[in-house]
């Protein structure tokens, strides 16, 4: 089940260092784990999130004019301890490098970069009420087509882009397809990346070089492994083509 479970196979320093910006983060703890670790999850556990977080920190550290929006959007046993834990974490390691959570139309290179931000931490719970470097989740909206047909899915990219213009927040297209558990029995041997990602990528792509970014447009720009085709360049080249000073990430 690991194919069909796992979505990157480039670690954060691989894909910070091929041009991605923004993480999809969903955290989990582990049933009687004695230490109360926290872990990146998606069906299975993955890396220690201290870890993960440190790593995109040394890349930050290294390149003092970029910034990462981490978007932590799921969570799996947390208990109010562990959100605080959590919290701690973040900043323990992000420190001032943590932009406050503010209008998301105040938001641009020039203000991050005046300021020293470098970091945008959107937290799907109420917690992000409580504290003031956590972005609330709603000001991150990311809709899910739920589909296997990319027909479909680009269908719903282009509903939900109507739908978000001029609505004051960051924006999500998630540029992806959700396999049926029928389709994972079939194709249980060879995965998600062979069985869908790799066959529908050429139709998404074609979608994605034909969008224009800016306050009615795309935003944020998801996929499974990024590193196919030529998503990554794609996306960034879109950044010089935005209009009133709106950028893409």
């Amino acid at each position: 089940m690991r194919k069909w479970l796992a979505t990157q196979t480039m670690n954060f320093t691989g894909q910070l260092g091929a041009g991605i910006r923004y993480f999809d983060l969903r955290i989990s703890t582990k049933p009687r784990d004695p230490d109360n670790e926290l872990y990146f999850a998606h069906g299975l556990f993955s890396a220690k999130v201290n870890e993960g977080l440190e790593e995109i920190n040394a890349f930050l550290t290294d390149h003092h004019k970029e910034v990462v929006f981490l978007d932590f959007n799921h969570f799996y046993g947390m208990q109010k301890y562990h959100h605080e834990k959590l919290v701690q974490m973040l900043k323990d390691i992000y420190g001032n490098k943590m932009c406050p959570a503010i209008f998301a139309q105040e938001v641009s290179l020039k203000y991050l970069w005046e300021k020293d931000y470098q970091v945008l931490v959107f937290y799907h719970s109420p917690v992000a009420l409580e504290v003031p470097f956590l972005w609330p989740g709603q000001m991150m909206p990311a809709p899910w087509a739920n589909t296997t047909d990319p027909e479909k899915l680009i269908q719903f990219l282009q509903a939900s882009i109507t739908e978000r213009r001029k609505k004051g927040s960051f924006f999500i297209s998630q540029v992806v397809l959700t396999p049926k558990a029928s389709t994972v029995v079939k194709g249980v041997a060879s995965g998600l990346r062979e069985t869908i990602t790799e066959r529908a990528l050429p139709a998404m792509m074609q979608w994605v070089r034909t969008q224009k970014p800016g306050e009615s447009g795309i935003n944020i720009v998801t996929a499974d492994f990024v590193e196919l085709g030529d998503f990554i360049s794609t996306v960034i080249k879109l950044n010089y083509v935005f209009d009133e000073g709106e950028a893409n990430t």
